[in-house]
């Protein structure tokens, strides 16, 4: 009996270890507290993606460092498919902005799937400033270099690295005032404290709509149907300033190509739903479809081209 009873139990461990992927929830880690561009994205899709996948998909939220703390935790993961990592700019800002990191952000990851593109990222003006457009901007700035300020949501932050883009696209000096964030940067140029800034859509849209700011350029490919009144950076002229900001889900290294792929799958399909690309619409964002291998390619190039940006504006956080 005891020996029977040895045999059930080591049956019963090996089926288990055998379970066809998933058998358990899966743990979607985001680096940042709710409510985030990062936040929203996992959760305008995690209803649709538990159901295609067959378990409970749970949004665990780590913010802090700098989404050090949430990356370290999924590099350092069980790599079975059960935690994986809703990505942001920052998987490719990080390496360049601090000196030591607790993982490679290359080595220590297998992409999954590309899940959203925003390029929401606008600057714009206090009344005071006679800039109408973009050019007239630069025009001031370049007759008086080093004069103007501009502010950000902090050192590092997306608006800030994208306005030293355009610095040196434009070859104009700006000096930058950072705030700790998007919300206190926007209500300093309100207020006219700083003349320039750059935050998101969301952030400006009442404000410009009411004339206490002025938006001048928005950095994406396209008009955005939520302020079709302002005009992209390739439309003033400057194509070069290129705002977007890419999601996608990440994994840990030695995750097994089989959950990958069945995670890619069902990311593929309910990005594909109506209702789901009607959410990411109201957010700003366009989904986007696509392999692991894609979605590798995508983040190598955003990680070379930001780079390059952070090293000529020596940005550094350490």
């Amino acid at each position: 009996m005891l020996v029977a009873g040895a045999w059930a139990g080591a049956w019963v461990a090996v089926a288990s270890a055998q379970a066809v992927y998933p058998a358990q929830p899966i743990r979607a880690v985001v680096g940042y507290a709710a409510g985030g561009g990062a936040d929203g994205m996992i959760r305008a899709i995690s209803n649709e993606l538990a159901e295609a996948m067959g378990q409970p998909l749970i949004v665990d939220n780590r913010p802090g460092a700098g989404t050090v703390i949430a990356t370290r935790m999924v590099a350092e993961a069980k790599p079975d498919g059960y935690t994986i990592y809703v990505a942001d700019p920052a998987i490719y800002f990080n390496p360049f902005l601090l000196s030591k990191l607790p993982y490679d952000a290359v080595r220590d990851f297998a992409p999954v799937a590309p899940v959203s593109v925003s390029s929401t990222s606008m600057l714009v003006v206090h009344p005071s400033l006679p800039a109408k457009t973009l050019k007239e901007l630069v025009a001031i700035a370049r007759a008086q270099p080093g004069k103007l300020n501009y502010a950000s949501g902090g050192n590092g932050t997306l608006p800030h690295v994208l306005t030293e883009m355009m610095k040196s696209v434009m070859q104009i000096s700006l000096n930058h005032v950072p705030y700790k964030s998007t919300g206190l940067a926007i209500l300093a140029a309100t207020g006219g404290e700083v003349p320039i800034a750059a935050g998101g859509l969301f952030a400006v849209k009442g404000l410009a709509e009411s004339g206490k700011l002025r938006p001048l350029a928005i950095a994406s490919a396209k008009r955005s149907p939520l302020m079709p009144q302002v005009p992209t950076f390739a439309e003033s002229g400057w194509p070069q300033v290129d705002g977007a900001s890419y999601r996608g889900l990440l994994a840990p290294a030695a995750t097994p190509r089989d959950a990958i792929m069945k995670l890619n799958a069902a990311t593929n399909k309910v990005l594909q739903l109506p209702a789901v690309r009607t959410r990411f619409t109201d957010i700003g964002s366009d989904v986007l479809l696509g392999t692991p291998e894609e979605y590798g390619r995508i983040l190598r190039a955003e990680m070379d081209k930001w780079g390059k940006v952070i090293r000529v504006a020596g940005i550094k956080l350490d």
